[in-house]
């Protein structure tokens, strides 16, 4: 659902345009935006868009979670490059272990840091109705190193609206779909509620459609990703077919408005119309869909490493995900961005140069902290303490930091096969070894540099202008 963003922002904007009125555009609080954040390097613009199954007010009947408390039902962050001509959608899976930093609760409190939990926790931290989208923001910035300029929540009511006012979306369907699919619940099947292939759906049953999870495929959330991923391709596609027409476009405006709540940064006409008109230029062929590198791990995922953190460096560095210079500083050829790809992937050689650590045992085998040890001296870190960790059931190597400490301890991580980072409140940097670096010692010998786009991108990638119908599901 998350997915309308690019829809949302450029339909809402172009048609208060045309009204040229202010109209009710619901902002948020930015008081728990956390003062921790990365610095603006970027030419293009970061948004986060955070889907919310919220059952307050008009969402009370459109089916989804249940309880008072605002949920993440999907996410992602929207990069429009510095040429604006080019755009990407990176989905950021609710099932992804992250770490969630300090996030600011109702009664003013911040809350203590939380680790290896899922994604969309974040959204729920002070158990509020209308969720939490600065400790999604604050956690998005965390686990990317990239900044958020903006930030729009949408929820159910506003989706199933949306779908209505611009006629129905063309969707399709691997296989046919049952009530006990939408509800597992179910003692039976049920009648069929959707047919196997295309068809048109809005209102109720495009909700149906975006939320659909069981009875597909691997029946997972990453594949209802890539349908819903294939829905929001398929619904710009439709927009942009219509051309600038005022009979459809001022009620699409109407229901996108109602539909989201913003940053103040997004907060007025005005503002909206600039966002929206930044977007213009960016056709449906360099309009593009991917899904953050991941892996199973146990019933959640676990973002993969490095492949992950050379995704969000190629976004800082204005690199497109087919390796393009989209920087707004190259030739005009090819709307902007240089045509040249970028050289195949740069491996530099990770240094420990002037990073100290300590080592910690986190498994039961004998000796993996001294084995570890000698090979970061022999990559020229300083090892402090050879220790046991207080657990020894790691499975992936940990790799905590203390303030002020996050690229040292990703250049660290970079050293081990899929470690991940985490920040601590205490100082320094401590290695805990797990059971994944005891049954393959050898470690990477570098990191991608900020060129280099992961190559599990390669077959993950969606334009808007696909086949709606090809590659919906994972299993």
């Amino acid at each position: 659902m998350s997915g309308l963003s690019l829809l949302v922002l450029f339909v809402a904007g172009i048609g208060w345009g045309c009204l040229r009125v202010n109209g009710s555009i619901g902002t948020f609080s930015t008081d728990g935006i956390s003062g921790d954040r990365p610095p603006d390097l970027s030419k293009g613009q970061n948004v986060l868009v955070i889907g919310s199954d919220s059952r307050a007010g008009e969402n009370s009947g459109l089916g989804g979670g249940t309880g008072a408390v605002g949920r993440s039902d999907t996410a992602f962050l929207l990069h429009v490059y510095g040429d604006h001509r080019h755009a990407v959608a990176v989905s950021i899976p609710r099932d992804s272990l992250v770490d969630i930093p300090p996030c600011k609760a109702p009664g003013g409190e911040w809350t203590a840091p939380q680790h290896a939990v899922m994604f969309n926790a974040a959204f729920s931290v002070g158990e509020t109705a209308e969720g939490n989208p600065a400790c999604t923001q604050n956690t998005v910035e965390h686990l990317t190193g990239l900044r958020v300029d903006h930030t729009v929540v949408v929820d159910f009511a506003g989706f199933s609206a949306l779908t209505s006012a611009v006629g129905g979306v063309p969707v399709c369907l691997p296989q046919d779909v049952y009530q006990r699919d939408l509800s597992p619940k179910r003692p039976t099947r049920g009648a069929r509620i959707f047919a196997k292939g295309p068809q048109t759906v809005s209102g109720q049953r495009a909700l149906d459609y975006v939320r659909l999870r069981h009875g597909i495929g691997d029946g997972s959330d990453m594949g209802r990703i890539k349908r819903q991923q294939a829905f929001v391709a398929s619904l710009i596609k439709k927009i942009k077919s219509q051309g600038p027409n005022p009979g459809t476009l001022l009620p699409l405006a109407d229901a996108a408005t109602g539909a989201m709540t913003v940053d103040p940064g997004l907060g007025s006409a005005d503002r909206l119309l600039s966002f929206a008109m930044s977007m213009k230029n960016i056709d449906l062929r360099n309009t593009k869909f991917v899904t953050v590198p991941w892996r199973y791990e146990g019933p959640r995922v676990a973002l993969v490493e490095p492949d992950a953190d050379a995704l969000w460096a190629a976004l800082k560095a204005d690199r497109t995900v087919d390796g393009q210079d989209a920087d707004g500083k190259g030739p005009a050829e090819g709307g902007g961005a240089d045509s040249r790809p970028a050289s195949p992937t740069a491996i530099a050689p990770v240094s420990g140069t002037g990073i100290t650590v300590a080592v910690y045992n986190g498994t039961r085998v004998t000796g993996l902290a001294a084995r570890a040890t000698g090979l970061l001296r022999s990559r020229g870190f300083t090892v402090t303490t050879t220790a046991t960790a207080s657990s020894q059931d790691h499975v992936s190597t940990v790799v905590e930091f203390g303030p002020g400490l996050r690229d040292a301890a990703k250049t660290t991580a970079g050293f081990f096969t899929g470690a991940r980072t985490t920040a601590s409140t205490t100082a320094g940097i401590r290695v805990i070894l797990g059971s994944s670096f005891a049954g393959n010692p050898v470690v990477r010998p570098g990191t991608p540099t900020a060129s280099a786009v992961p190559s599990p991108l390669s077959g993950g990638v969606r334009s808007a202008d696909d086949d709606p119908c090809a590659d919906l599901s994972y299993g």
